[in-house]
């Protein structure tokens, strides 16, 4: 996938330095919803257990999926940054139970056969796509009674 998107993003990361080691609290992964360190709810606004899916719609360098991921849950991260996703896997390369996909937030939930228990956005695809595009897709994509959440 190549678009000004793509060229965008891959420009954003290369000036953009890694997330810090650790947090405040010293954790290795944490939940972020603001470009402000340690600021605002973590992961348990998402209601998730481990086994629950979750989707990060522009998921970028992925820390907050990877925090999901060692809590159990199967996460899914969608963004078009190439760059974004090679950071994500450079610095979290032994986690397990998350996927990550290149590609727009759209196409990939059109194509998704997956139900998800949470699916959110933290200055992600959700600031992006139309929402009179994206919200009828994610709707069907969601389980009845799952989270949907953008910062």
């Amino acid at each position: 996938m190549t678009d000004s998107r793509n060229a965008a993003w891959d420009t954003y990361a290369r000036t953009k330095p890694q997330r810090r080691t650790t947090n405040s609290r010293g954790e290795t992964t944490w939940f972020n919803w603001t470009q402000y360190p340690d600021h605002g709810p973590g992961a348990e606004t998402l209601r998730l257990r481990p086994g629950d899916r979750a989707l990060d719609l522009g998921c970028g360098s992925g820390g907050n999926a990877a925090h999901l991921a060692t809590l159990g849950v199967r996460v899914a991260g969608v963004d078009v940054s190439a760059r974004q996703l090679a950071k994500a896997r450079e610095r979290w390369p032994d986690v397990d139970g998350w996927e990550l996909h290149q590609g727009d937030a759209l196409t990939y939930l059109r194509g998704a056969s997956t139900t998800f228990d949470a699916v959110y956005s933290v200055f992600g695809a959700a600031w992006f796509t139309d929402p009179e595009l994206l919200l009828p897709v994610l709707h069907t994509s969601l389980r009845p009674g799952g989270v949907c959440a953008f910062s």
